[in-house]
């Protein structure tokens, strides 16, 4: 039978920790979203925030993180943190009545207030994800302005 000192122990201990696989943290951000130009203080605004372009802005497939806030004068802000460094887009809408969904018409025209990041011009379709991404490549505070039609 083979017997061990305290010193063979050890050392036989540190060969087997240096055989495991090192785990390295992936960096994390917090972002924060400021949106202003909110029509009221009813209600309350609702985020989502897409890893990539499936689902955005109107479905929650690709939604990484999402949340509601309430409204504090004419403006919110929410704060998301654990997000991956990468590429993001944000979409919101103000909850005026809070029932959890943007209303919208017949037509699916806006109802409630909504915005997106980096504020593109909305026209006819909804923004596409490469209009409103953005890089997060460590804690970063994005503003949008509510939109109404």
């Amino acid at each position: 039978m083979l017997k061990l000192s305290k010193v063979g122990i050890i050392s036989v201990a540190a060969l087997a920790l240096s055989f495991g696989k090192t785990v390295a943290m992936e960096p994390t951000a917090k972002l924060t979203v400021v949106v202003d130009s909110l029509s009221s203080k009813q209600g309350e605004v609702c985020m989502r925030i897409y890893a990539k372009e499936q689902g955005f802005p109107q479905s929650a497939t690709g939604v990484v993180q999402s949340g509601c806030t309430k409204i504090t004068g004419r403006a919110a802000t929410k704060e998301f943190y654990g997000l991956k460094y990468g590429t993001y887009a944000v979409a919101l809408f103000h909850d005026e009545d809070g029932n959890g969904k943007l209303n919208t018409n017949f037509l699916g025209i806006p109802r409630e207030g909504f915005g997106i990041s980096n504020n593109p011009t909305v026209k006819l379709s909804a923004p596409k994800f490469k209009s409103a991404s953005f890089s997060l490549k460590g804690n970063a505070t994005i503003k949008i302005s509510m939109k109404y039609i």
